[in-house]
């Protein structure tokens, strides 16, 4: 004698009537917790620190988060359509506001600004090989900040590893997006090796600093 065959148990019918009024608690109670939950934690981060993280905190907690509540709740279609407005809300507030954030804070510097170093041909560098008595020009440039937010000039420093390889800024300051010259030399008798010269810049933002730095390997040849 066969087992009876077990049946599955049939998923939810949707009512709109029935459904569509949860969904939106759903989205509402998801929309609720984003932007209470950002007053309350964002109050106690700094400017930089710590935002990336709430940015994306809530897309991924309400989006995986709603999902599995869908899943455990698949009997009952109210109960399902309240996951569904969750996970909707990961969406639409949590993950287009969490963008935004992010955009903000690389306009801000917060995200990482960056140097390009570039030969006269355009080209980025960042290895350079000369022998003893040799020099080149590189051009740098800063990038990844907003002008708006940093309008002043950045102060430029250069350091090299070793006395043998020299770096030189002829300008020391530059306002974003502005080209500056590099001049890399190696001196008469360095060892053969590879060093490092690095080109850093900087700027006070109130109780912060905000900069960057971008280095070079410079292989100095017999």
């Amino acid at each position: 004698m066969s087992a009876p065959l077990s049946v599955p148990p049939s998923f939810p019918r949707f009512r709109a009537r029935e459904t569509l009024p949860v969904f939106l608690a759903g989205w509402l109670l998801g929309a609720l917790l984003v932007f209470g939950g950002r007053a309350l934690v964002g109050g106690w981060l700094g400017p930089c620190a710590g935002r990336t993280l709430l940015a994306l905190l809530f897309p991924l907690l309400l989006g995986p988060g709603g999902l599995m509540f869908t899943a455990f709740n698949g009997g009952s279609a109210r109960r399902a359509a309240l996951g569904l407005g969750l996970v909707v809300s990961s969406l639409l507030p949590a993950l287009y506001v969490g963008a935004l954030d992010i955009s903000r804070l690389r306009a801000q510097g917060c995200a990482g600004g960056y140097i390009v170093l570039s030969s006269g041909e355009g080209r980025s560098v960042s290895r350079l090989e000369l022998r003893g008595g040799e020099g080149q020009a590189l051009n740098g440039r800063i990038g990844g900040f907003s002008a708006q937010e940093f309008p002043g000039p950045f102060k430029l420093e250069a350091q090299s590893s070793v006395r043998g390889v020299t770096v030189r800024l002829p300008q020391t300051q530059v306002r974003v997006g502005e080209s500056f010259a590099i001049e890399v030399a190696a001196q008469p008798g360095t060892p053969i090796n590879v060093y490092t010269v690095t080109v850093a810049a900087s700027q006070p933002q109130g109780d912060r600093v905000a900069g960057t730095s971008a280095s070079i390997d410079v292989d100095v040849r017999p």
